[in-house]
């Protein structure tokens, strides 16, 4: 906020103290999306030897104005969207190009560049989700229950949500998904949870939630293939592990 400025200087005293919340908010959302823009545009002059601000001219202002930031024109420009969907999962997409319907490049080369670059700068990375139950039943239908309560989890697949079941160790399963919006994918799975214990209890067995549906990184996956590792290790000096029952020697890793 401007408080006041130096006659003699002609510096301005600029307090961010008296700044709301709410403006400090949308003013560092805007700094970091220019920033941004930025980068893009100097990629751009370097790649094409052209002159920065012509860019700036050509490309980023003029979608600044239609679009409120330029940011926002070049993310839109690289969402595809559905144009027709033939069969049960089958989708015919495209981009948006009518984004650069107004826009008059310099060359066919900055065009072609610009796309590019932004194609693999902007393009959103999936996030990936994970869930890991214990699921047991001694009933009478045993192994055949957790087999046939585990993939009513698989029938939550979409076409953009993947939900695969990994077993650890007995009971031990991890519900997975990948997904570009996480509570899409927390869902989903939490979902899926309440179908596994639906279908597992009404054959006399129980789930447990040992952790619930979260995002997780590359140090959790890496967490988790050790802890499978070591439960593999485990079982093998099990004694009498080679003599497996009727029931149990069709259980995939996978299910």
């Amino acid at each position: 906020m401007g408080m006041e400025i130096d006659f003699w200087t002609g510096y301005i005293d600029l307090s961010k103290r008296r700044v709301s919340p709410e403006d400090i908010v949308k003013c560092e959302e805007r700094y970091n999306k220019s920033k941004m823009v930025h980068s893009i545009m100097v990629h751009l002059a370097e790649k094409t030897k052209l002159d920065i601000e012509s860019l700036y001219e050509a490309i980023a202002w003029p979608l600044n104005k239609r679009y409120g930031h330029a940011i926002d024109a070049f993310k839109l420009s690289i969402t595809s969207v559905a144009l027709s969907k033939v069969g049960p999962h089958a989708l015919t997409l495209r981009r948006n190009p009518e984004v650069w319907n107004d826009i008059t490049f310099p060359n066919e080369v900055a065009k072609e560049e610009l796309k590019s670059y932004i194609g693999k700068r902007l393009t959103p990375q999936p996030t990936k989700i994970r869930a890991d139950i214990e699921v047991t039943c001694f009933g009478y239908e045993g192994i055949d229950a957790v087999k046939t309560a585990l993939r009513t989890a698989e029938a939550h697949s979409t076409e953009d949500t993947q939900v695969k079941v990994k077993l650890v160790s007995p009971p031990l399963y991890v519900l997975t998904c990948s997904t570009l919006d996480k509570n899409v994918g927390i869902t989903c799975l939490g979902e899926a949870i309440v179908d596994v214990r639906k279908s597992i209890e009404g054959a006399g067995g129980n789930l447990t939630v040992k952790m619930e549906p979260k995002a997780v990184t590359e140090s959790d996956d890496a967490e988790l293939q050790a802890l499978m590792e070591k439960r593999e290790r485990e079982n093998a000096e099990v004694s009498g592990d080679e003599s497996m029952s009727d029931s149990d020697e069709n259980i995939p890793e996978t299910i």
